[in-house]
């Protein structure tokens, strides 16, 4: 059991987890994992690790959808930051405690600013990453960010 799943269960909300397959040789996880469970990919979150200032020390999270791409200056500006980056993988993996590829949201190692497309208001239910690849959870937007002390903002693109 991932630390994403013993976060979701401990708060008690409703999610479900979805396993599937992975292959090794697939270098787009969040479509692989949409076409594993035959979702929409709009449904597909990613989690992105995101370096302020430069500082590959001190970090973000940002959500979007697997489809899109995270506009950086929205993110800095959300985040309040001159400019952000992305993460350098190792020191995602590092600070998050998961690989690249399953990097979830929720029960990283450190609690960081975490950031939610705004896209996910639309749906009931969002896919993000359970902590590993090939499992995903399923849950509310509202409960997401709840779980990751979160706020929502327009930063895909």
């Amino acid at each position: 059991m991932t630390p994403a799943i013993k976060l979701a269960k401990r708060a008690k909300i409703n999610f479900t987890l979805h396993e599937y397959v992975h292959d090794v040789d697939c270098e787009s996880y969040g479509n692989e994992a949409a076409d594993a469970l035959n979702v929409s990919p709009q449904r597909v979150y990613k989690t992105l690790m995101v370096a302020l200032n430069g500082d590959n020390r001190q970090l973000a999270v940002a959500i979007v959808p697997v489809v899109g791409q995270l506009n950086l200056k929205a993110a800095a500006s959300a985040l309040k930051a001159k400019k952000v980056t992305m993460a350098e993988p190792q020191q995602a993996q590092r600070s998050s405690g998961y690989l690249v590829g399953g990097i979830s949201p929720l029960g990283q190692k450190k609690r960081l600013a975490t950031l939610l497309d705004e896209s996910a208001k639309q749906f009931e239910t969002i896919f993000v990453s359970a902590g590993k690849r090939g499992l995903e959870v399923e849950l509310s937007p509202a409960d997401l960010l709840q779980l990751t002390n979160g706020m929502m903002a327009d930063i895909g693109r």
